[in-house]
């Protein structure tokens, strides 16, 4: 099966450019006919903060703009298919590094990264964007990369669309050091080890492995053990490439899903002292050169409470 075009996050740049009456000229109406979306499509995408004009974020739907003003937003399409969520507010951020270019922080489990057409009332990039109006005015945060919603851990976001790009090229390139801790069900026999397939994707955007390059994208995924007990083993993960859902299909694809994982091997993934709805897995280190001095930066993001509990519970087994 031919993999899908997966959704990815769009920048839309769209110029007023003509006269327009003064309801048509409303932040509201400006996005929908840029997007051609539903009106509360629209409407949450200006109230989760992803749309933003002359530099500013955009917060009021009312707002009227000027001939000569260009909106940019943020859009992740995702296909109608999807369940709608729950809205539901989530847990907050912490950051870990802020300078003028970039912005490193730790994500909580359960919170989207970035704004998507679903009726979400709040992102991690949304909830930074607003921390930024509030501390550095005229700043801005651009999405570099991605954790899973119910992912932990370390994220990188561009102060500038420059140095997005900058940033992007170094993900491209497998530069930066990105590692993980798992919790994954059962015992893994080999102490380490690496995975090396092509993901495709199936209609419910479900990932697998497949043989033929042409199919799929590469993924290669490395581990060495770091804990084993009766029923879970604790793993430390380092990623090469770095596609949608990789860790969490390479270990559920030879019996080893991540405790918590809702889609891959669920009937494995259950785990009695794990009761939370989140995976078992943190983005725990992250290393990049920063876009402008050049230097080699390291990030830590200790473990979430819920892992350092897991381990004493699963320890007195």
């Amino acid at each position: 099966m031919p993999p899908l075009s997966l959704p990815s996050l769009l920048i839309i740049r769209y110029t007023i450019a003509e006269a327009l009456p003064l309801p048509a000229r409303s932040a509201l109406n400006i996005v929908q006919a840029a997007l051609k979306v539903h009106r509360k499509v629209a409407e949450q995408l200006i109230h989760d903060g992803a749309v933003r004009c002359r530099g500013k974020m955009v917060s009021q739907t009312h707002l009227r703009l000027k001939v000569g003003d260009e909106v940019e937003i943020d859009y992740a399409p995702q296909p109608a298919k999807l369940p709608r969520a729950k809205a539901k507010m989530q847990g907050r951020f912490e950051v870990v590094h802020d300078d003028e270019q970039i912005i490193v922080v730790n994500k909580p489990a359960g919170l989207l990264t970035v704004p998507t057409p679903k009726r979400e009332p709040n992102t991690l990039q949304s909830q930074i964007r607003k921390w930024l109006d509030r501390n550095q005015p005229g700043a801005t945060a651009t999405c570099v990369h991605r954790l899973d919603r119910g992912v932990s851990g370390l994220l990188v976001f561009a102060k500038s669309y420059a140095v997005a790009d900058q940033l992007r090229s170094q993900f491209a390139a497998r530069k930066p050091k990105r590692r993980y801790a798992a919790i994954v069900h059962g015992q893994v026999a080999a102490e380490q080890g690496t995975f090396k397939t092509y993901l495709a994707t199936d209609d419910a955007l479900n990932r697998y492995s497949v043989q033929d390059p042409a199919a799929g994208e590469l993924a290669i995924t490395h581990y060495k053990v770091k804990e084993q007990w009766a029923d879970a083993t604790l793993v430390q993960v380092q990623l090469e490439t770095g596609r949608r859902n990789q860790i969490r299909v390479h270990f559920a694809e030879v019996g080893h899903p991540i405790i918590g994982d809702p889609r891959y091997r669920p009937e494995l993934a259950e785990h009695p002292l794990w009761p939370l709805k989140r995976i078992a897995l943190h983005a725990e280190t992250l290393g990049l050169v920063h876009p402008d001095s050049g230097e080699e930066l390291q990030f830590v993001a200790p473990w979430p409470q819920e892992f350092r509990d897991f381990r004493r519970r699963v320890r007195k087994k």
